[in-house]
């Protein structure tokens, strides 16, 4: 099979393309003939030895997969050769090929494709935990998303709506809100052009948002706090601006408001059981139209560097997804 290695940390264009051996289901493991893998930010970090999760070298990256299921080990119940999976696991989805614990893997609904399966459980796993558990966002509440056409901003929109609550987006340019937009935000700030905490003010009707949902950091983190509103919930996603902010203190306390750190990754570690469930809430919302991933690009498995490139400077809208058999 062939698969991208990380050999030695670097920026994309040092990853290499190798052929390996295939693989096999040891006990309690499915094998995957994967036809999709999902990129993402921690993916850039990652590879370059940026992140909280620091595997050894060489390895191969990516999280999120989706695929046919080739065979199975030993005691393997939930699932049969043909089956169309999707998971997500700690190394190794920009590859044609996997072994991944039964535990980890879900079977697509009929309404999927490859491509959107492979889209959904990081991005919309991250949200739900947030939206949904986390910041216990309500019908009637507001929530403000930044970073909105991003993979996890697009997702906290569609969650969001899902659960009845009033959505602003916020993103760097018109093109970036108009796909916002056609996915369920109902009012726009574009942040580049306009004063970020007035177009809050005025959407909010001086209110502010129950929820803000920050997968950016940067400077934008305290003006969207400053416009929090009473007893808010400013949920920690990510730092994709590449800037850690620092809040004062204050803040919090004047609103009484909540600092609410979000990190799915250990969330679907200790909690397996309501990692589980919601994901089958996606699901069921996904069979009922509620949300929908948006891939905005594909590519071969050779031009994983180029999608980990775009990925870093941004100019990805929703996400992207790697088709290792391209």
């Amino acid at each position: 099979m062939k698969a991208v290695v990380c050999k030695a940390w670097g920026l994309p264009e040092t990853l290499v393309i190798e052929e390996l051996p295939d693989v096999s289901p040891s006990a309690g493991e499915v094998m995957i003939d994967i036809f999709a893998a999902g990129v993402n930010f921690p993916d850039v970090l990652i590879i370059q030895n940026k992140y909280q999760f620091k595997p050894e070298l060489p390895f191969t990256p990516g999280n999120e997969l989706a695929g046919v299921v080739r065979a199975v080990g030993a005691g393997v119940s939930r699932f049969k050769v043909g089956d169309r999976v999707f998971a997500f696991v700690p190394q190794g989805a920009f590859s044609q090929q996997i072994t991944v614990a039964e535990s980890s893997v879900f079977l697509m609904t009929e309404s999927m494709d490859f491509d959107s399966a492979a889209a959904l459980i990081l991005t919309y796993g991250t949200s739900y935990h947030a939206v949904v558990d986390r910041a216990a966002l309500k019908a009637g509440e507001t929530l403000l998303v930044l970073g909105a056409a991003g993979g996890v901003g697009i997702a906290a929109i569609e969650i969001g709506k899902a659960v009845g609550a009033k959505v602003i987006a916020a993103a760097s340019t018109d093109d970036k809100l108009a796909v916002c937009k056609q996915h369920g935000a109902d009012v726009l700030i574009n942040y580049s052009s306009e004063d970020l905490r007035d177009a809050i003010k005025k959407a909010t009707d001086g209110k502010g948002p129950d929820v803000v949902y920050d997968p950016v950091g940067g400077n934008y983190t305290e003006p969207a706090f400053r416009s929090i509103a009473w007893r808010g919930r400013y949920l920690v996603i990510g730092f994709a601006n590449g800037d850690i902010p620092k809040l004062p203190l204050n803040l919090p306390l004047l609103k009484g408001a909540s600092v609410v750190g979000v990190f799915w990754g250990d969330f679907a570690r200790r909690e397996p059981q309501a990692h589980i469930q919601a994901m089958h809430h996606l699901l069921e919302w996904h069979s009922a139209g509620k949300i929908r991933p948006h891939v905005s690009a594909t590519y071969a498995l050779a031009e994983t560097p180029q999608a980990l490139t775009d990925m870093a400077s941004r100019k990805v809208t929703g996400k992207i997804v790697i088709q290792p058999r391209r």
